[in-house]
């Protein structure tokens, strides 16, 4: 199509839908990888978005990395990689429950690549605070032992072929990435488009903090957790509106 027949079509009102197509970025959390992000990719693309899902070193398919030099800041330098070396603009940047611990590290250091954060069910942390601070009660010993069955159906995953899908790639977590404080300034993401996702109950005080700094809310609280593997059709909608 030339661009004088481009316009005469849009003149004559035979294209209705130019939504503008973005890229996004899909961060996970704890103990898991790229690949829980298995059935939102394909939603996302169809809809003719970009999509990249990133492995944290020493989880999912680089669990060979593993080891105890590795923390929050490897973590967040894996991200920064992917939005220099792919020479990502325009990024929405999604994280999920530990990673927002990790875009948060991130995202004035990488802000001219960035349009959106969005925390999905995920950490808001302030300056100097660690995953730790947040979840005392978590055991740390030489690795942060993967959930087991009890606890992924707590966190609302009960389909049994789900549940068997993600115990067969959930990974031990590095304790350095749960101890290691953050470092972010007063004015992080308060010049990108923030939104907040609730879908379990764990994440209320989360929610509500980013409520009174002026988020965009949505919940999705019939989904548990992990969203992105119980309602992944629900979530992406959530993710659709936001662009």
């Amino acid at each position: 199509m030339t661009v004088s027949t481009l316009g005469a079509t849009l003149a004559k009102g035979q294209i209705t839908d130019q939504k503008e197509k973005v890229t996004f970025v899909l961060v996970h959390g704890a103990w898991h990888g790229g690949w829980c992000w298995k059935k939102v990719v394909p939603l996302l693309e169809s809809a003719g978005h970009r999509v990249f899902t990133p492995t944290l070193t020493g989880l999912g398919e680089r669990a060979h990395l593993l080891g105890p030099q590795i923390d929050l800041s490897t973590h967040i330098q894996d991200i920064a990689a992917v939005l220099e070396y792919e020479d990502l603009r325009n990024v929405v940047l999604v994280c999920h429950s530990y990673a927002g611990m990790v875009i948060s590290g991130l995202a004035e250091k990488t802000r001219k690549r960035l349009a959106q954060l969005v925390y999905f069910d995920a950490f808001l942390p302030e300056n100097g605070k660690s995953f730790k601070d947040y979840t005392p009660t978590i055991p740390l010993n030489e690795l942060v032992r993967k959930p087991g069955v009890d606890s992924l159906k707590a966190l609302g995953v009960t389909d049994s072929a789900d549940v068997a899908w993600m115990l067969s790639r959930l990974g031990d977590q590095p304790p350095k990435t749960i101890t290691q404080p953050v470092r972010i300034t007063a004015d992080t993401g308060k010049s990108l488009r923030r939104t907040f996702i609730q879908t379990s109950q764990y994440f209320t005080k989360e929610a509500e903090k980013a409520k009174k700094q002026g988020f965009r809310y949505y919940e999705l609280l019939s989904a548990g957790h992990d969203a992105m593997v119980t309602k992944p059709k629900e979530l992406v909608k959530i993710f659709l509106e936001l662009v």
